[in-house]
């Protein structure tokens, strides 16, 4: 399992495609178009937002599992440019349970979110929260669905029965067509339908028969639902928990746990980020580290590396490995803080408050390490790396409680250290 331990954006594309032809299956688990991954091969990038990453790689079936929502639009068209580039995206397949955006929950999106004005989620606009809340309140449309027309009508007038209340009276939108719907839906019904099948099923086989599977977190740990931000979070369950919930995957196969983690803290949107840098520092950050959404392009806020949510990562998600990525980015930095604990009301906090108001008036607490100046791009182990480069990491170490397995030292796919074999 692959999961993000800070706000996203960690890299954990990267993380899965070091695994490389070793996994015969991956599986994106939750989320939908609000996230994405950046996978560099051979000097050119792809930007994968609703397929998983394990695409990229021959033999290995990229699975979208039961947890995601998709938006059939950009599912194509994801797929016709990455066969536009040579991608074989035939082994693509996809449950029959997934949850689809409709084109009204997407209008909701936007809406609801320009209604909250400064109280607002920071929310992508693409449909994503108000899909999951239909799937909630058990008015959702699911892949299934778009191979019967006649559920397919029955679901969509039902759904918009109340949506076009909403959108009318509410916001003073103009409400949506039922047939309208029905017909773009039904549009990709047929193009879809030789992807389709039970994917716990599937699942189930390839693990019986011993083939390595890897389930890929959307979003990560601190926007998780239940146990991020909230509400600056994403509308679905981005950590272990939720691994099993959307897959069809049950606890007892799951070997191991993988947590990717950046050298520094980076998250996009609303919400509390008590190491954030506001001056510039943080703009030479997320300059040295490209940090402009995969998908969105929204700069990220930027700041130092957060010790405590990293060790609430591994307490949540029961981590067995980190992955750290980008320790190139703080190259030339002359010292780089850490932080270790947080002071709320002037008491300190040596783990994650228990409130998120706690959370929002924490201050950090640093310990400062001594930076380092060397290019580290080319070190392929521990040895090569400057020695403040090592402690840098050791410290971290110590701090995260559990092991950094692999270091990434550049955005390329062989630009990483790997100390310790993920699927060990």
């Amino acid at each position: 399992m692959l999961i993000g331990a800070q706000w996203g954006d960690e890299g954990k594309g990267k993380a899965t495609d070091l695994l490389g032809s070793r996994v015969d299956a991956v599986v994106k688990f939750n989320g939908g178009n609000n996230a994405g991954h950046t996978i560099v091969i051979d000097g050119e990038k792809y930007a994968l937002h609703l397929l998983p990453s394990g695409i990229l790689t021959p033999g290995c079936t990229p699975i979208i599992g039961n947890g995601v929502v998709i938006d059939l639009g950009v599912l194509f068209e994801e797929i016709d440019a990455l066969e536009a580039r040579g991608v074989d995206t035939s082994r693509l397949t996809v449950s029959a349970n997934a949850h689809v955006i409709t084109p009204y929950n997407r209008t909701l999106d936007k809406v609801t979110e320009r209604f909250l004005g400064s109280s607002r989620i920071g929310t992508t606009g693409r449909g994503i929260g108000p899909t999951y809340a239909d799937k909630m309140a058990r008015i959702g449309i699911r892949v299934q669905d778009l191979f019967d027309e006649d559920v397919l009508r029955a679901k969509v007038t039902g759904a918009l029965n109340l949506k076009n209340q909403t959108l009318i009276k509410i916001y003073n939108r103009k409400g949506f067509d039922v047939e309208a719907v029905v017909e773009e839906l039904r549009g990709y019904a047929e193009r879809l339908r030789p992807m389709v099948t039970d994917t716990s099923l599937l699942l189930d086989d390839m693990l019986t028969a011993g083939k390595t599977v890897v389930l890929e977190a959307g979003q990560a740990t601190l926007l998780d639902v239940d146990h991020g931000t909230y509400p600056f979070v994403t509308s679905s369950n981005a950590t272990a928990g939720g691994a099993c919930t959307g897959s069809g995957i049950p606890p007892t196969r799951i070997s191991s746990v993988v947590a990717v983690v950046k050298a520094y803290t980076t998250r996009v949107g609303e919400g509390p980020f008590p190491t954030e840098l506001l001056h510039e520092k943080g703009d030479e950050l997320r300059n040295a580290g490209a940090e402009f959404g995969t998908t969105t392009g929204r700069p990220r806020r930027t700041g130092w590396f957060d010790a405590p949510i990293a060790r609430y990562a591994a307490r949540i998600n029961g981590v067995t490995d980190f992955v750290l990525t980008k320790l190139d980015v703080l190259t030339g930095q002359d010292e780089i803080p850490v932080c270790v604990a947080y002071e709320v009301d002037g008491v300190r906090h040596d783990e994650v408050p228990m409130t998120q108001a706690e959370f929002a008036r924490a201050i950090p607490i640093y310990e400062t390490f001594p930076g380092w100046t060397e290019d580290i791009t080319s070190a392929t182990s521990l040895d090569e790396l400057p020695s403040n480069a090592r402690d840098y990491v050791a410290a971290l170490e110590r701090m995260i409680n559990a092991p950094i397995s692999v270091i990434g030292v550049g955005p390329g796919r062989t630009e990483s250290i790997v100390v310790r074999d993920l699927l060990h």
